[in-house]
């Protein structure tokens, strides 16, 4: 284990608390381990030793975690020997789980204006993101080719420049506007990819000025000020992040590069230890000094996307 990460990463016998099963072979797990449910942060995974049987671990995201109760939730797709051993799991087995590791997602106070964009294996880390920040609104994003390990219903909150559609109920009951994709023809989602959706939504976002406004509410014109006082563009206020297959990554950094907005994603990567030993998840990053090879485990998972895919 990393010097630096010593004192944050804990070993713990979790407890299964039960296991919901979604159609195209998802499961949400819940487990009881108290030191990781009171420390991921939306970005941070856990290492889970699947089965008995199986000495390697898996590296899992982590979807939510109540900090009072003491458990977590995972989200799974039963694909390879670990998931599908996972997916046998019962109410009251018994499970070695390493962590929280990584370092995770840290929206920036001057662009309170959040975009959150999830696919596949990634929506676990951004659901978890947009249940923590809740109260300042952001604007949620998913897709899959799959049908959703969610219950959705038509959306019933307004925000400029999404088309109505499907939306998570769980955000919806926490007033955070979300909009579903698919390009697998699921009745109700945008027909496009998950980062259609986004572009649509910056190029209205850009079009605006008032950044002091919701996006549902920004209708004021396009001038160099109103009433007197400046107003800068509305994309000065934003800030993307996002999680899924590395094409659907490369497509946001190029959103965010093309219109000059932030983004932090988090990357996925074959792991080995997933404790910065074996620099086995290393990832080649630009930074300040020049390139540099970084371990996606601790030293991400989270990165900045121009340093990871810049032009």
């Amino acid at each position: 284990m990393s010097r630096m990460h010593r004192g944050t990463i804990f070993l713990e016998d979790a407890q299964v608390l039960g296991t919901d099963r979604w159609p195209a072979g998802q499961h949400v797990l819940r487990m009881r381990a108290p030191a990781v449910a009171e420390r991921a942060t939306p970005g941070s995974f856990v290492h889970v030793r699947c089965d008995s049987s199986l000495e390697m671990r898996r590296p899992m995201s982590v979807m939510r975690t109540n900090p009072v109760e003491g458990w977590f939730d995972l989200l799974f797709k039963e694909v390879g020997t670990g998931p599908r051993l996972l997916a046998r799991r019962e109410r009251g087995d018994r499970l070695s789980v390493l962590g929280p590791i990584g370092r995770g997602f840290a929206p920036c106070a001057e662009r309170p204006v959040r975009l959150l964009v999830g696919g596949g294996v990634g929506i676990p880390p951004i659901l978890f993101l947009a249940e923590r920040l809740a109260a300042s609104r952001p604007v949620v994003l998913m897709g899959s080719e799959v049908p959703f390990p969610f219950d959705l219903e038509p959306s019933a909150i307004p925000e400029a420049g999404l088309p109505a559609g499907l939306a998570l109920g769980c955000l919806e009951r926490a007033q955070v506007p979300s909009r579903t994709a698919s390009r697998a023809g699921i009745p109700g989602c945008f027909d496009g990819t998950v980062t259609d959706l986004a572009q649509r939504w910056l190029e209205l976002r850009s079009s605006l000025v008032g950044d002091e406004l919701r996006p549902s509410l920004d209708r004021i014109e396009l001038r160099p000020s109103l009433d007197g006082v400046e107003l800068r563009p509305s994309l000065d206020r934003v800030e993307l992040f996002a999680c899924g297959p590395e094409p659907m990554l490369r497509a946001v950094a190029a959103l965010g590069r093309d219109f000059g907005v932030p983004c932090q994603l988090a990357l996925e990567e074959r792991m080995a230890c997933a404790t910065g030993g074996c620099a086995g998840c290393t990832v080649l990053v630009r930074t300040p000094d020049g390139p540099a090879m970084k371990r996606v485990c601790v030293d991400g998972p989270v990165f900045d996307g121009a340093s990871v895919y810049g032009a």
